[in-house]
C-alpha cells in the first residue's frame, strides 16, 4: 500500500523550523570551500542587469542546474521549490495553467489569456499552454511574484516567469548527458558552444526524451501519460561593433504526449462502474478508455535582440515570430466502447496559432539621480481551432434496458446513432503598450519608484458549429452535441493605464525594505468553445487589481546568507474564472467575470553557504486566496453563486521548501555530491464550484515530497555520476480534480511525482 503522508493544517514542525527562513534563491552552484560566500545574483526583473538583492519586488532566482537536479523537464518542478507558484494540470497539456499566490486563469476558451505571464529571452508567450514547453539549456528561471505589468504586459496580473537561456562560451566545447529513470523514461541533451572568431559566438542544443507512463489502460494493455520530445535551439551571439550586440536564438520542438488521461477517482451511480476500474482515490492508477487521450504538438520561433549603447544610454530592440501546432485528442466518456444508454465521446481539436511582437526600450546609465527605462510594446496573437465532437449512443432494441453493460454493437441494442459537431472558431488579439519605470535616488540610502504603462487591447471573435445526427434535426441534445449555430463574430476594445509607485531604504549596506503599490491589468476575453450558445457569446471583461506589497532584504554573515521577507495584498475587480455548467449535457468550466477576489499571505526566502561545501535553500509561504464578492453572471443559474469566503483554486494555505546540497572531496580530483529537496503543502481547492459538496470532493489534500540525490564527479566539473530517488517515501496525492465524470464521480489528474521512481544521469563537460 501507497504511503499518504500528508500535510495538515500546517506543515511537519520539523520542515518547518528549517522552511521557516526560506525558498531558494540559489542561482549559482555552491563550491566546496570553507571561506567563500556565493557569488551575487544578478537578475532582469526590471528589464535592467541588477543584483537580486536590490530589486525592490519579491523575486526568486533558481539555476538551470537546480531545476535539473530535481529531475525537471519543464515548470511543474519549479513549483516543489517556490512555495507560492502551484501549477493545474488537465485533461491535455493544451488547458494547463499556472497559479501565483493563489491567483491564476484556466479555461477551455480560445479567447483568453494566461495571469501568470511566461517570458523566455525577452519574448512572450502569449498561450498558458506554451509555458509547459521543455526546459532545455536554461540559465536561471526569475519568478517575479504579484503584478508584474508594468514592465512585463497585461498577461503578468498575477506574475510572471522570466527565464533566460544559456548564452554561447568564447571557447569550443559542450555537453553531453543522458538520464534513465524507472518506468522507461530516457532523456539526452547535447550542447555545444562554437566560435565563429573573434566576435561571433554559436551555441546549438539538441534533446531527445521519451516517458511510457504511470497509468495503465486495461483497454490497450498499454501504459499511458507518457512523452515523446525532442528539439533543436541555436543561439548566435554577434558584436557588430564595441557597442553593439546582436543575439538572434531559434528554436524547435515536437512533442506526442499520451497526456493526460482522466481517472475516475470517486464512485458514482450507474452502469458505467460495472465496466470502469474500481475508484482507489489518490492511489488509482488505471483507466479503461478506447481513445488515448493526447497530444500532438508542434512550436517553433526566432527572435532577434539588438543591444547598442547610444552615449551612457542602451537602446534595446527584440522582434520575435513563434509558431504553436496543437491537437487535443481527449476520451470523453472515459469508457472502452458504448453501451445502451452510455454514450460515446470523442474530441479532436486541432489548433494552430501564431504570434509576432516587437518591444522597443531605452535604458538610463545606473547611479545617476533617476534611472530608467521606457518603451514601446506591440504584439499580434491569432488562434485557429476546428473542434470536432463525435458520439455514438443507443437504446435498448426493447424495453427494459439492461442491467448490465451491454455494447451498442449487441443484437439487444437498437440501431446506433453517430451525431458529429464540428466548430470552426478562433480569436485574435492584438496589444500596444507605452511603458516606463523610474528610480529616483533622492539619497545615499533612499530612492522613489516610480511606473506607468498605457495599454490598448482589441480582441477579435469568430465561432461556428454545424451539427449532425441530432435526433429530428431539432436543437435538443444529443451525445453532448448540441444544434448548429452561427455564425458568430464579434470584438472587443480595452483601453487601460496601470502603474507602480513605491519607496526603497538602505537600512544599512546588508538590509534593504521596500513598500510599492501597483495598480494591475489583464485584458478582456470571450468565452469561445465548442458548444458555444448565443446566451454565452458574452465579452468577460479586462481585469484589474490593486496590489500592495512590503518587503525586507537581507544580506547576513558578510554575503554568506540572504533572507527576504516580503507580506502582500492584492484585491481584483472583474476577476476572470471558470465556474462549473451544462452544455449539451456535458459539464464544462464556464468562462465568467468572478467578481472580486483578494489574496493576502507573508513569504520568506533564505539561502545559505555554511561551509564545508554545505548549502541550504528553502522558503515559506502563507497564502489566503479567496472570494470577497461573487458576480452574478446574466442567465447564470442563482445556485451556481460561489460563496463569499470561497478558497480560490491552487492556493494552499501553507507551502514550505527545503533544499540541502554538499559538495566535498573524497581524494585527488574526485568529489562527491548529495542532496536533499523537501516540499510541503497544505490542502487546496481544485474544484471552483458553489455547491459545497462538490467543493470538498474537489478538495486536494495536503501532502509532502522528499527527495535526494547521490553523485560523484570530477573536481573540475568534467564530468559527474547522479542517482536520485524521487519520492522517497511514496507519497500518493492527486495534481488536479475536476467534476463531470460518470454518474456524478469526480475525474483525477495523477502526476508522475506521485509515485516513487529511480534515475541515473550521467553528464560529460568538453
Amino acid at each position: 500500500m501507497k504511503s499518504t503522508l500528508r500535510a495538515t493544517s500546517a506543515l511537519p514542525l520539523a520542515a518547518l523550523a528549517w522552511a521557516a527562513i526560506a525558498t531558494p534563491a540559489l542561482a549559482q552552484d555552491a563550491t566546496p570551500e570553507d571561506d567563500v560566500a556565493p557569488a551575487e545574483i544578478i537578475v532582469t526583473a526590471q528589464k535592467r542587469s541588477e543584483r537580486l538583492q536590490d530589486v525592490p519586488l519579491a523575486v526568486t532566482a533558481i539555476s538551470g542546474e537546480k531545476i535539473a537536479s530535481q529531475g525537471g523537464i519543464n515548470l511543474e518542478t519549479a513549483q516543489t521549490i517556490i512555495p507560492t507558484l502551484n501549477i493545474q494540470k488537465s485533461g491535455t497539456t493544451l488547458n494547463q495553467s499556472l497559479y501565483m499566490r493563489g491567483v491564476g486563469t484556466a479555461t477551455f476558451s480560445i479567447a483568453a489569456e494566461p495571469s501568470v505571464s511566461t517570458v523566455v529571452d525577452g519574448v512572450v508567450y502569449a498561450r498558458a499552454g506554451e509555458a509547459f514547453s521543455d526546459l532545455v539549456d536554461i540559465e536561471r528561471i526569475e519568478i517575479l511574484r504579484g503584478p508584474q505589468g508594468t514592465l512585463f504586459g497585461k498577461n503578468a496580473s498575477a506574475g510572471a516567469i522570466n527565464i533566460v537561456t544559456k548564452r554561447p562560451g568564447t571557447d569550443f566545447g559542450g555537453t553531453v548527458e543522458a538520464s534513465y529513470f524507472t518506468k522507461s523514461e530516457f532523456r539526452g541533451r547535447l550542447a555545444l558552444d562554437v566560435p565563429l572568431g573573434e566576435s561571433i559566438r554559436t551555441r546549438l542544443t539538441g534533446f531527445y526524451g521519451e516517458y511510457d507512463g504511470n497509468i495503465r489502460n486495461l483497454a490497450t494493455g498499454n501504459r499511458v501519460n507518457g512523452y515523446k520530445h525532442y528539439g533543436l535551439r541555436g543561439t548566435l551571439v554577434a558584436d557588430i561593433s564595441p557597442s553593439t550586440t546582436l543575439t538572434v536564438i531559434a528554436d524547435w520542438r515536437k512533442a506526442d504526449d499520451d497526456c493526460c488521461a482522466q481517472l475516475i477517482g470517486t464512485v458514482g451511480t450507474g452502469l458505467a462502474f460495472q465496466v470502469l476500474p474500481t475508484p482507489l482515490d489518490e492511489n488509482s492508477r488505471t483507466v479503461n478508455q478506447n481513445l488515448v487521450t493526447s497530444t500532438k504538438e508542434e512550436s517553433w520561433g526566432i527572435s532577434a535582440q539588438l543591444d547598442t549603447e547610444i552615449g551612457e544610454h542602451t537602446l534595446t530592440s527584440i522582434s520575435a515570430y513563434r509558431g504553436w501546432e496543437n491537437t487535443e485528442i481527449r476520451d470523453g466518456d472515459w469508457l472502452p466502447q458504448a453501451y445502451i444508454g452510455l454514450t460515446q465521446l470523442h474530441d479532436e481539436g486541432p489548433q494552430e496559432a501564431t504570434t509576432i511582437s516587437q518591444e522597443l526600450r531605452i535604458s538610463s546609465p545606473t547611479g545617476g539621480f533617476i534611472d530608467y527605462v521606457i518603451g514601446g510594446y506591440y504584439s499580434r496573437a491569432k488562434n485557429d481551432r476546428v473542434f470536432t465532437r463525435r458520439s455514438i449512443l443507443c437504446d435498448a432494441l426493447t424495453p427494459p434496458a439492461p442491467t448490465v453493460p451491454t455494447p451498442c454493437t449487441s443484437p439487444l441494442a437498437a440501431p446506433s446513432r453517430t451525431p458529429v459537431g464540428i466548430a470552426p472558431h478562433g480569436a485574435v488579439f492584438k496589444n500596444f503598450a507605452l511603458f516606463g519605470n523610474a528610480t529616483l535616488n533622492a539619497s545615499d540610502s533612499v530612492r522613489l519608484i516610480a511606473g506607468l504603462r498605457y495599454t490598448i487591447d482589441k480582441l477579435s471573435v469568430y465561432h461556428s458549429r454545424v451539427s449532425t445526427g441530432l435526433d429530428g434535426g431539432n436543437s435538443t441534445t444529443t451525445g453532448g452535441i448540441i444544434a448548429s449555430f452561427g455564425p458568430f463574430a464579434d470584438s472587443i476594445k480595452s483601453e487601460n493605464l496601470s502603474g507602480r509607485a513605491g519607496i526603497q531604504f538602505d537600512l544599512s549596506d546588508d538590509v534593504m525594505a521596500y513598500g510599492t503599490f501597483t495598480r494591475g491589468y489583464k485584458g478582456p476575453g470571450y468565452e469561445i468553445f465548442f458548444n458555444l450558445t448565443a446566451p454565452r457569446a458574452l465579452p468577460v471583461e479586462a481585469e484589474t487589481s490593486n496590489a500592495f506589497e512590503l518587503g525586507l532584504k537581507n544580506t547576513l554573515f558578510g554575503g554568506r546568507a540572504t533572507l527576504n521577507l516580503a507580506a502582500f495584498y492584492t484585491k481584483f475587480n472583474n476577476f476572470q474564472a471558470n465556474q462549473p455548467d451544462l452544455a449539451g449535457g456535458v459539464t464544462i468550466a464556464r468562462f465568467t467575470n468572478a467578481g472580486k477576489v483578494s489574496t493576502r499571505g507573508v513569504e520568506a526566502d533564505f539561502n545559505a553557504v555554511l561551509g564545508g561545501g554545505l548549502t541550504i535553500s528553502g522558503g515559506l509561504a502563507y497564502t489566503d486566496a479567496h472570494v470577497d464578492k461573487f458576480k452574478v453572471v446574466a442567465g447564470a443559474n442563482l445556485a451556481d453563486i460561489i460563496p463569499d469566503g470561497t478558497p480560490l483554486l491552487f492556493a494552499p494555505k501553507w507551502k514550505g521548501t527545503l533544499g540541502i546540497d554538499y559538495r566535498g572531496s573524497i581524494s585527488d580530483g574526485l568529489d562527491l555530491f548529495l542532496g536533499g529537496q523537501f516540499s510541503g503543502q497544505t490542502k487546496q481547492l481544485s474544484i471552483f464550484s458553489a455547491n459545497a459538496a462538490v467543493r470538498a470532493l474537489g478538495t486536494i489534500e495536503g501532502y509532502s515530497l522528499v527527495n535526494l540525490s547521490a553523485g560523484i564527479g570530477d573536481s573540475e566539473d568534467g564530468w559527474k555520476l547522479t542517482l536520485q530517488v524521487r519520492n522517497l517515501f511514496d507519497t500518493a496525492f492527486v495534481g488536479h480534480k475536476e467534476s463531470g465524470g460518470p454518474g456524478g464521480s469526480i475525474r483525477y489528474q495523477i502526476p508522475r511525482e506521485a509515485d516513487r521512481y529511480f534515475g541515473v544521469t550521467g553528464k560529460i563537460n568538453f
